[in-house]
């Protein structure tokens, strides 16, 4: 989930940019710019988590002359970033450390809005690879991971369970669930993911095209979505929505819409982020499924899907005021400690490796071992410079299959002349 001129319009090669400390490559012009001890601001996101500030507390009691203040942006993705990008065209200093969806890193690192980090001040032979690679941009460093993200699939235990029913594999054996357990159950729907149009519907349908053995853009940098498999992954959302599985009114939702309803107890199985668990096993009211659930990987065309890689890092604007402080922020925030404790209060991934394999947290959260798997196999989205075109491109050819207005295979012809277009070098 890009403005100025862009540097290049080139498909990144994000996978195989080295991981030699090349964000300090011109060492002394890193740290140089990396100066000025001082207040500084968090820009975000809508903290669903609701433990961000208590993050922010704990390090502005132990910095009363760096104080840290979150302003936070809208919920939706797109809206976030529309915000960042003003204020970078503008030049203003009034964001500091940004937190950036994971696919953004192209846009503002070509556009130079962020500056170059040093590797060297961060663990990063201690998280997850995958994670690592997405603050990279031509072998250079610019965002640190500090939270990861796979999509899991949700799904009432308690109803399968009582149906007989095992957590399905693939995308028949979930319609074979469904046809099942819904009718026995008024008011339950089958399944929903994220289906409104913006970046939440590019994900759910990369994950659809790339659970059927298809991609959106190949290694190779050029579109292939004109294909069987693309067809075939586009067909199970389409399909879906004209069978009734996939409800009408989930074509509007976003993360947050579908994860109430999944807590009211209206879906039968929800494609979500990890940081629905927490909630859906609240118990003070305000889910009606804690303790009824389980999550499994998200099933695909002949066995186990693939999820989109997701996730958020932490970069510093190339305008603001106060940079020392800021890197020392982020080193602070990408620390095991707060990691382990921002995963035990919120759910939401971690990109410390080693806090999947942790016994007591695996305990605690038994979906860790699937998780970790999850991204460790996870794609990622189309890493081109103009993503965000690429994006709303795709957005509109999924929504209009599935709302009927086009077919796949008139949806997916016109998305690749469109990607060839926004690809081209």
């Amino acid at each position: 989930m890009r403005g100025a001129a862009l540097a290049a319009t080139l498909v990144l090669g994000v996978s195989a940019c080295g991981s030699s400390d090349s964000g300090s490559g011109a060492s002394g012009q890193t740290q140089a710019a990396l100066e000025g001890v001082g207040p500084i601001t968090l820009v975000t996101g809508k903290d669903t988590s609701g433990n961000l500030q208590n993050q922010v507390n704990g390090w502005n009691q132990l910095h009363p002359d760096q104080q840290v203040k979150i302003i936070e942006l809208p919920e939706n993705a797109d809206e976030q970033r529309q915000q960042m990008v003003q204020n970078a065209t503008t030049k203003s200093d009034a964001y500091t450390v940004l937190n950036l969806d994971v696919i953004w890193t192209a846009e503002f690192a070509a556009n130079q809005w962020v500056e170059a980090l040093p590797e060297s001040e961060f663990p990063l032979d201690k998280l997850i690879p995958a994670t690592v690679e997405t603050g990279k941009y031509f072998n250079k460093f610019y965002a640190v991971p500090t939270t990861s993200d796979g999509g899991l699939l949700y799904y009432r235990k308690d109803l399968l369970d009582a149906a007989g029913v095992k957590a399905p594999t693939t995308w028949s054996e979930l319609e074979a669930a469904c046809a099942k357990v819904v009718p026995a159950n008024p008011g339950l729907s089958c399944y929903a993911g994220q289906f409104e149009k913006y970046e939440g519907l590019t994900v759910n349908f990369s994950e659809a095209v790339n659970s059927a053995g298809g991609t959106v853009v190949g290694d190779d940098g050029k579109p292939n979505v004109n294909t069987a498999e693309a067809k075939k992954g586009l067909d199970f959302l389409v399909q879906g929505v004209k069978s009734g599985e996939i409800p009408q009114k989930a074509r509007t939702f976003k993360e947050e819409e579908g994860r109430r309803a999944f807590q009211a107890g209206e879906l039968l199985f929800h494609r979500q982020w990890p940081y629905q668990y927490a909630k859906a096993e609240a118990t003070d009211g305000s889910s009606q499924v804690a303790g009824k659930f389980a999550v499994a990987p998200l099933p695909g065309l002949d066995g186990p899907g693939a999820s989109t890689l997701g996730g958020h890092n932490y970069a510093i604007s190339k305008f603001a005021k106060n940079k020392k402080s800021a890197l020392d922020f982020i080193k602070y925030m990408v620390d095991e400690k707060q990691q382990r404790e921002n995963l035990e209060k919120t759910s939401l991934a971690p990109t410390w490796s080693s806090l999947y394999d942790d016994p007591a947290l695996v305990q605690k959260f038994p979906y860790l071992t699937e998780l970790k798997k999850s991204i460790d196999k996870a794609k990622k989205r189309p890493a081109v410079v103009k993503y965000q075109e690429v994006s709303s491109a795709i957005q509109e050819a999924a929504y209009g299959a599935m709302a009927g207005t086009t077919t796949s295979e008139d949806a997916l012809k016109s998305l690749q002349s469109k990607l060839e277009e926004l690809t081209k070098q």
